[in-house]
């Protein structure tokens, strides 16, 4: 199963790890391995690459990185794949996605001795674009039959599924509300006529996967073999001048 039927799928730059996680999932959907343990592992893959940033093992740092972003893509590919839907899990993976994110920056300021002004900016703007990727990938999913356990926006703790907690779901919902809900919003108001959109083209969604998380920490990944750690975080705020020509050509041209 994909988050987008077949004939909507486009290319998404931020998805390369794509295949290897549907190998992943389509191993362990018979086996007692959850989601949950997939979203573990990309924490401990994360870590590692934070680690092994703080040792100078850069190629090590983009190995967990690119690794992370594989079992990103697993776990949820592996609830798709023994059909359990979970808000649970879905919370965990944006929460932790987030703490590693400013976990990440935050290790590459403090190495780089930059200001945590400028490392608390880089943060917001790599959250922004992000959640500008989400946003249009969630309309897109829900205007053609896809995946909707992620909503639009998201207002208001959904009732849990079966197999989970209730009290947990309202736990999570309400972390992931207070990591989430200002970059939501801030990008919801540049664009909030997205979602009456008759048609969001494969060629956009493609232009807008560059803000994907994971493009992000390819990214990331490039800049610190190369040995330009210095620059990841002027970068990352310098890659927001992305963000007017895709809202604009969103809201100009595709109505």
């Amino acid at each position: 199963m994909s988050k987008l039927t077949l004939e909507n799928k486009f290319i998404d730059f931020s998805d390369y790890g794509r295949p290897i996680a549907n190998i992943i999932a389509e191993k362990l959907k018979t086996t007692p391995v959850t989601p949950v343990h997939l979203t573990l592992l990309f924490v401990c893959s994360g870590a590692m690459a934070i680690y092994s940033i703080t040792i100078a093992s850069y190629w090590a740092a983009a190995f967990f990185l690119i690794l992370k972003s594989i079992l990103d893509a697993a776990d949820g590919q592996l609830a798709r794949a023994k059909n359990q839907p979970s808000f649970i899990g879905r919370y965990l993976d944006s929460i932790f996605d987030a703490l590693l994110n400013i976990a990440l920056l935050c290790t590459i300021g403090w190495l780089t001795q930059t200001n945590f002004g400028w490392v608390l900016c880089s943060f917001i703007c790599m959250q922004i674009q992000g959640t500008i990727y989400n946003y249009y990938h969630v309309i897109l999913r829900h205007n053609t039959e896809g995946e909707i356990t992620s909503q639009i926006f998201e207002g208001k703790v959904p009732k849990a599924y079966p197999e989970e907690s209730q009290a947990m779901v309202n736990i999570l919902f309400n972390i992931f509300r207070f990591l989430y809900r200002g970059f939501d919003e801030f990008v919801y108001r540049l664009d909030s006529s997205a979602q009456s959109a008759e048609s969001i083209p494969k060629w956009f969604m493609a232009l807008v996967s560059l803000y994907g998380l994971g493009f992000q920490l390819l990214l990331i990944s490039f800049f610190l073999v190369m040995g330009w750690m210095n620059c990841i975080i002027p970068f990352i705020i310098a890659y927001s001048i992305l963000i007017p020509f895709f809202i604009g050509t969103r809201r100009l041209f595709l109505k």
